[in-house]
């Protein structure tokens, strides 16, 4: 191998694995993409850009399309499941951040990382239907093997370097962690986009309800959808019941369900339920994550992403730390153009990662919402200043930004 020309091979070119290849472009290292799926459409549903996120997305030139499809979050209101406020605060730009925080659509995100993956590195190095089944490596090299979607096999893929960025059900994981299991505590959503007026402000990321006795995440990602002003609005309901089984990613999620819990849930400035029918498309996922590891590269292959640190979907921040991976290695494979880089990347991601995973586990962004819950005994109150004072429930939310690693004081610097 020549110490400036190593072959990389990126296994999953979803967030993580485009992110890293554009950010090796612009260092001026080339890599190969190999994704799974044999023709990349715009699924899912929404993801907010926090600023951590975004900061990593406009230093790839990215921020002026993200901004055109998305939308702007002006601030952050918390509400308990009886509709009354808890707290506020101001978000993005509009805290003092350098860059927004936008809620958009997950496939336009992903969309445009591809678009500007092929348009930079060209679309030969982009290869669409490639399933990693396993690595093999020795002294001289490693080498990736794959399957078609079809399932039959590919040509084997030579490289110095691997990279898995292969999400939570990673293949390359598997193969250094082959009894590793999900964890699951007995959390499950559903995930829901709604034509709808828009909501507040039109800006506003909400959070209502706990995981106790249920929950909803709700927010804009597309403006004017219908040409008569309305919105998409993203939703996720939650709840927490210790020992019920997993919901499946693999099939759509049913009203019936789960509507039940939030029946009662009309407020004079959203009607809950009728958000929930009227739903474009339902999504059911199982909350899970796994426990942090202890290594992530072997070799000349190491994890990123969802594949290194699966954690659960609060906050917004499995993507923000893919990004923040995918920077953190191209900087030092820039430094050091060989597989020895890995080991350092991971020095400074580990732990990191590990950190967000507990506290999005024990003390997460909607940890004001349990909080008072528990003061109220699950009742409504007379005024949120008779449980708790603003300045105590700021204390929570900047305690989860500083150990996510986008308070505004980390972003400063």
């Amino acid at each position: 191998m020549s110490s400036q020309t190593p072959r990389i091979a990126v296994v999953g070119g979803g967030i993580a694995g485009l992110s890293f290849a554009l950010h090796l472009h612009q260092r001026g290292l080339a890599c190969d993409v190999y994704e799974s799926v044999a023709e990349v459409r715009e699924l899912g549903v929404g993801i907010t850009l926090l600023p951590h996120a975004m900061r990593e997305l406009a230093a790839l030139g990215l921020q002026p399309a993200l901004e055109a499809v998305g939308i702007e979050n002006l601030e952050s209101v918390f509400f308990n499941r009886f509709g009354q406020f808890i707290y506020r605060e101001p978000r993005g730009r509009h805290a003092g951040y350098a860059v927004p925080e936008v809620g958009i659509h997950r496939g336009k995100l992903h969309r445009i990382l591809y678009d500007a993956a092929v348009q930079r590195l060209g679309q030969d190095r982009i290869h669409t239907g490639h399933r990693c089944t396993h690595v093999a490596q020795d002294e001289a090299g490693a080498t990736v093997h794959f399957n078609d979607a079809q399932g039959a096999p590919r040509e084997p893929v030579p490289a110095d370097i691997v990279v898995a960025c292969d999400g939570v059900h990673s293949a390359v994981r598997r193969q250094f962690y082959p009894d590793e299991k999900l964890a699951f505590a007995g959390i499950n959503t559903w995930r829901g986009v709604t034509r709808h007026k828009p909501i507040l402000t039109g800006k506003s990321y909400l959070r209502v309800g706990s995981i106790k006795t249920g929950k909803m995440v709700i927010y804009p990602i597309v403006d004017n959808v219908d040409g008569q002003g309305g919105q998409l609005i993203n939703w996720m309901a939650e709840i927490e019941r210790p020992g019920e089984s997993m919901n499946d990613w693999n099939q759509g999620g049913r009203v019936d369900d789960f509507i039940g819990l939030f029946q009662d849930w009309r407020f004079d400035w959203l009607d809950v339920p009728a958000l929930i029918r009227n739903a474009d498309q339902v999504l059911e996922y199982p909350m899970v994550d796994k426990d942090p590891i202890d290594r992530w590269t072997f070799g000349r292959v190491t994890l990123m992403g969802d594949a290194a640190h699966p954690m659960y979907p609060r906050g917004s921040n499995g993507s923000a730390q893919a990004l923040i991976d995918a920077r953190t290695l191209a900087t030092e494979l820039a430094r050091d153009p060989s597989h020895h880089a890995l080991p350092a990347y991971e020095a400074l991601r580990r732990e990191a990662t590990a950190r967000v995973v507990a506290t999005n586990r024990s003390v997460p962004p909607d940890f004001i919402n349990i909080k008072v819950d528990e003061l109220s005994g699950d009742r409504p109150f007379r005024h949120i200043d008779d449980l708790i004072s603003q300045a105590e429930l700021r204390e929570i939310s900047e305690h989860y930004k500083q150990i996510a690693g986008f308070s505004l004081e980390a972003l400063k610097s």
